[in-house]
């Protein structure tokens, strides 16, 4: 007789969580604006450049949650205060660049977008915060460990963010095309504005919404 398989995590936790990821993801945050903003200055390529870098932030930190390192960076003050304020001057200062370069002739996409995806994810303690406080919910200690059952939740909420992320840089994409009637030069310099101001407002939303 054919053994049952087991699961290392309960199936019926499966959909909920699915469902609430979908909801995360799609509630306004940093993630979505700046992303939109970037896409709408800088063009598709360089979206999807920065959600390759926000998938590698996340994924640092959903692995830093399997190995207890985020509960760590959660629970310190000081550790917390510490990324919350860079977090919060890495993005004002990406909209000061966004806006120093509305007038350039060109920007070039180069990895710079990975990288600033990355680092934008890394000093956001929201991150930390997320795997710390909505995974355990969804682990049932009885099944198998902590870790493989993180692991699983975790790659299913990276998978998801992957696909909304995506999504916002095509439609952001999509939008920029709508907006650019008045010529090239003329739609760089306006979307690049207007980057350069939605990255500022993810700044602040961020340093009100990240408060203790």
């Amino acid at each position: 007789m054919t053994p049952a398989v087991s699961w290392p995590i309960e199936p019926a936790m499966i959909a909920p969580f699915l469902a609430a990821m979908v909801l995360v993801e799609l509630t306004p945050g940093p993630n979505m604006v700046w992303l939109a903003a970037l896409t709408m200055a800088q063009g598709r390529t360089a979206g999807l450049r920065a959600v390759a870098g926000v998938t590698l932030g996340l994924t640092i930190y959903m692995c830093a949650a399997v190995v207890g390192l985020a509960g760590a960076i959660a629970a310190a003050p000081g550790v917390y205060d510490v990324l919350r304020v860079a977090g919060v001057v890495y993005l004002l200062w990406l909209a000061y660049d966004a806006w120093r370069q509305a007038d350039a002739e060109d920007v070039a996409a180069g990895a710079t977008p990975f990288v600033r995806g990355l680092v934008a994810n890394i000093l956001n303690p929201k991150a930390a915060l997320f795997y710390v406080t909505l995974l355990p919910g969804f682990i049932d200690p009885a099944r198998a460990s902590f870790q493989s059952q993180a692991l699983v939740f975790g790659g299913a909420h990276i998978a998801i963010s992957v696909a909304i992320h995506a999504l916002i840089v095509f439609a952001a994409a999509h939008v920029a095309l709508l907006l650019g009637e008045g010529g090239d030069r003329t739609r760089a310099h306006r979307l690049r504005r207007i980057a350069a101001v939605g990255i500022a407002l993810v700044a602040i939303w961020l340093w009100w919404e990240t408060r203790r």
